[in-house]
C-alpha cells in the first residue's frame, strides 16, 4: 500500500473538498466537520467528474408538514446527470448494493513519517514539522 501526502489539513478546512492527481487517479478529497475522506472523481454512471458536483444532505418528511435536514455536506451530486453518492462509504442512493464510487483510506499524519533512510550522506540542520498532514492510501501503488 503506497501512501501519499496530498495536502496540509489547513488546506482543506471542514466542508470543503480538494481535488488531487495521485498515482495517475484524480481524486476528491473531503473534510467532513474535521474527518478526511477520499473519492475517485469519476462517477460510475458516465465518467463525469463527480467531486466536482455539490455538497447536500437529505431533506426528510416524517410527515406532511414536517421536514428535518440531515448529514449536511456528506452527499455529494454528481454534475452531470445528478446521481448522488454517501463521501463516507461511496455509495449510491440510487443502488446502494450495487452502485459505489471507489473509495480509498485517509489518514492523517504528523511530519515526514514513512520516509525511508537513502544510501548517500549529506550536511544536515535540526528542522521542526509543525504541520498535520492529510495522506491517502493507494493499493498496488
Amino acid at each position: 500500500m503506497a501512501k501519499h501526502v496530498v495536502a496540509t489539513v489547513n488546506e482543506i478546512p471542514p466542508g470543503t473538498r480538494k481535488i488531487v492527481e495521485v498515482a495517475g487517479r484524480s481524486l476528491g478529497i473531503f473534510n467532513i466537520a474535521g474527518e478526511f475522506f477520499a473519492l475517485r472523481n469519476s462517477c460510475p454512471h458516465q465518467g463525469g467528474p463527480l467531486c466536482k458536483g455539490r455538497l447536500t444532505g437529505f431533506l426528510e418528511a416524517s410527515m406532511p408538514g414536517e421536514y428535518s435536514y440531515s448529514r449536511k455536506g456528506e452527499i455529494l451530486r454528481c454534475p452531470w446527470h445528478g446521481w448522488e453518492f454517501d463521501i463516507k462509504t461511496g455509495q449510491s442512493w440510487w443502488n446502494p448494493a450495487r452502485m459505489r464510487v471507489r473509495r480509498y483510506e485517509v489518514n492523517i499524519e504528523h511530519g515526514a513519517s514513512g520516509l525511508k533512510k537513502g544510501p548517500h550522506k549529506a550536511e544536515t540542520y535540526s528542522v521542526s514539522v509543525e504541520q498535520q498532514y492529510v495522506v491517502v492510501e493507494i493499493p498496488g501503488a
